[in-house]
């Protein structure tokens, strides 16, 4: 192993399970983290990558003082549109944060408290969902940025088997990538895509 690795899991990152989620946002609930709550329901129901979690602006989920049902973010890494809803506890999570630091529309939702950066960076992000998993008792060498993006899909594709879907949502441009991205068999990835018509 080399030394970069060292004490590190290499391969993919496993989603929270639902039980997880709940545990952590109770969690951040009591201890009136109003910042990490935000983040976190956002992490969870918008499937971003770091780099486009963090780089949110409040007039992407905000209209006129208003949390938006939907969001859609251009992603950095494919310039392709991705589409997300915030649930209600997203909502509110969101809207307690930007009425607590008083940001207006043409503000990054989450701003850096280091004063060079403009928005909290995608570093500073893996140290906060470490310090989330840690919380409830999982091993934060096995979790990181990417368990989050792939929490919400994972749970889509368990309930639905609906690999287009899920495909849809995380805004891949290749069915091949979403099969990987949650780690499915080949064979089950296209038994059930011969069900979905296109």
């Amino acid at each position: 192993m080399s030394s970069w690795s060292s004490g590190r899991i290499i391969g993919q990152k496993p989603p929270l399970k639902p039980k997880e989620v709940w545990a952590i946002q109770t969690r951040l609930q009591m201890s009136s983290a109003v910042r990490d709550l935000a983040l976190f329901n956002l992490a969870i129901d918008s499937r971003l990558r770091a780099c486009d979690l963090v780089a949110i602006s409040v007039a992407d989920v905000a209209i006129s003082g208003r949390i938006r049902e939907r969001a859609i973010i251009i992603q950095r890494k494919t310039g392709r549109p991705v589409q997300f809803e915030l649930t209600d506890q997203t909502r509110e999570a969101v809207g307690a944060w930007i009425g607590r630091r008083r940001l207006g529309e043409r503000d990054y939702l989450f701003p850096s408290r280091v004063h060079a950066k403009p928005h909290l960076s995608t570093r500073q992000y893996g140290r906060i969902v470490e310090r989330w998993v840690s919380s409830i008792g999982l091993d934060p060498k096995r979790y990181g940025t990417h368990s989050m993006r792939r929490t919400k899909a994972a749970h889509i594709y368990k309930k639905t088997g609906n690999l287009r879907a899920v495909q849809l949502l995380l805004g891949h441009k290749k069915l091949e990538s979403t099969v990987q991205y949650l780690g499915i068999e080949v064979d089950d990835a296209l038994a059930i895509s011969e069900q979905v018509e296109l």
